[in-house]
């Protein structure tokens, strides 16, 4: 739980100077790009995150992967830093509080939609245009597919589930059954 926390302040001091100098929304993609390439990439980091590399050659590294990927300032700090202090594991969690900061900032809600099969682009578009009605606020979905839930959509928007799955009608209409029997 400590990590979250420490992560939350990394993102939250971060957001606070990004913010004021109308970078947020250029340093939030940079963030994302870079957990997604060390996912992607993860055995070519994975040194980066090992704590018995030096801290200089860390540092080393990564200025040069800044520069050669033409990060902007604030990100190359936030990787510096995050480095400087062994805790370039948060780099995820980094990025993912501070999405929210932003979304909370521009008041954006994020929508997790779960289907059975993929949504066209039409109806991915008319989901976020019905949830920005119902929500009051501008709204980002999040898509996957579970095939379990047979059809229907469940949502989730901020803690509040909207289950419309055709899996769980059965389970209301099974539950009617044995109350009636």
């Amino acid at each position: 739980m400590r990590e979250r926390g420490d992560a939350a302040r990394y993102a939250r001091e971060l957001f606070e100077v990004t913010w004021r100098h109308g970078e947020a929304d250029a340093v939030a993609t940079e963030l994302e790009t870079l957990v997604d390439a060390s996912r992607a990439y993860a055995s070519q980091v994975r040194p980066l995150f090992h704590p018995l590399v030096p801290k200089a050659k860390k540092l080393q590294t990564i200025r040069h992967f800044s520069q050669a990927l033409g990060l902007s300032r604030p990100t190359a700090v936030i990787l510096e830093a995050l480095a400087q202090h062994y805790r370039l594991d948060l780099l995820g969690e980094v990025s993912r509080s501070f999405r929210e900061r932003l979304n909370h900032k521009k008041g954006i809600v994020l929508a997790r939609v779960t289907t059975a099969v993929p949504l066209s682009p039409e109806q991915t578009d008319a989901l976020a245009r019905r949830l920005t009605e119902v929500t009051g606020r501008e709204v980002t979905l999040s898509t996957r597919i579970d095939p379990s839930i047979i059809g229907g959509v469940v949502t989730e928007v901020d803690s509040t589930v909207y289950d419309g799955s055709v899996t769980r009608q059965l389970a209301r209409m099974r539950q009617k059954l044995v109350e009636n029997v």
